[in-house]
């Protein structure tokens, strides 16, 4: 069976599905997405991937494409048609079709919305199996990360230069200051030398991770800390463990970067504990802060 992607308010096989080639969002890259982790025929965080879609368009002026409530509906039925309970689910909206132009079209058009999903592999049970190594890498993106634009060229170049070093993150930070941002494609934490938690504040030179909100909801529901202020390639370099978080990524340890171990090399227990907790997250919800 063909998969079925949504795309401007109809169903349709994945090779029969097309977007014009003047859609902003090909020619300009002018256009959000999100993806959301589909468990078991639920979304994990739906709410806050919808909340911060709502936010990115706000930020460059474009409008839903339709209600929350309608958006949630084809959400649905592209899981249905697909016969998928277990996925990731990839949804775009660009500013739509018009003459090419830098400016926004004059007479506004409708935005224009592709929805598809896709089959992925089940929450990982294996910890050991589950550990990666990353790079560290300048951060050579663009002013408003914090926006999650279909922008994603430095990404893609930074995710390529960890592929071919055998790694499966780029550690992006400020080359001025040494600081450390984020990944390239999800966020990074430390359980640094004094067993402390952190990883990076929000501000326009990150992306607000649904993934970083739903864990730190989970930390805090269990009376745990975590520290918010900014730290270095150093301190990284003097951290006990390291951890990535995102809707693909889950809690992921990184024992081993720019090839050097973090740590002893092994996977903490911080990150055990935190890896434990996200999948209870995952399979069941969001803990009672009682």
């Amino acid at each position: 069976m063909s998969k079925i992607a949504y795309v401007n308010g109809r169903y349709l096989p994945q090779p029969e599905a097309s977007v014009n080639i003047e859609d902003r969002g090909y020619q300009f890259g002018d256009g959000i997405y999100e993806v959301v982790h589909l468990y078991d025929g639920r979304y994990v965080d739906e709410d806050l991937h919808l909340a911060r879609l709502e936010r990115s368009l706000r930020e460059i002026q474009l409008p839903m494409p339709m209600s929350r409530a309608a958006l949630r509906l084809v959400l649905r039925e592209v899981a249905r048609r697909n016969r998928v309970t277990e996925g990731l689910l990839y949804m775009q909206v660009t500013r739509g079709v018009a003459r090419r132009d830098h400016p926004f079209p004059a007479k506004p058009v409708p935005p224009a919305l592709v929805v598809t999903i896709k089959r992925i592999p089940p929450y990982p049970t294996d910890i050991e199996k589950w550990q990666a190594s990353a790079i560290t890498l300048p951060d050579l993106r663009w002013a408003r990360c914090d926006i999650k634009t279909v922008n994603l060229l430095p990404n893609c170049l930074a995710r390529q230069a960890a592929k071919q070093q055998g790694a499966i993150e780029a550690i992006l930070y400020d080359e001025e200051t040494r600081v450390v941002n984020e990944g390239a494609a999800t966020t990074f934490w430390i359980v640094d030398e004094k067993g402390a938690i952190r990883t990076r504040h929000l501000d326009h030179v990150i992306l607000p991770g649904c993934t970083r909100a739903a864990l730190m909801a989970e930390l805090k529901a269990a009376g745990m800390e975590w520290d918010e202020t900014p730290y270095t390639l150093d301190d990284l370099a003097k951290a006990r463990e390291a951890f990535i978080t995102s809707a693909t990524s889950f809690v992921r340890p990184i024992t081993k970067v720019d090839g050097k171990p973090v740590g002893d090399g092994k996977v903490g227990p911080v990150v055990r504990r935190l890896f434990d907790m996200f999948a209870r997250h995952v399979k069941g919800g969001l803990r009672n802060a009682a």
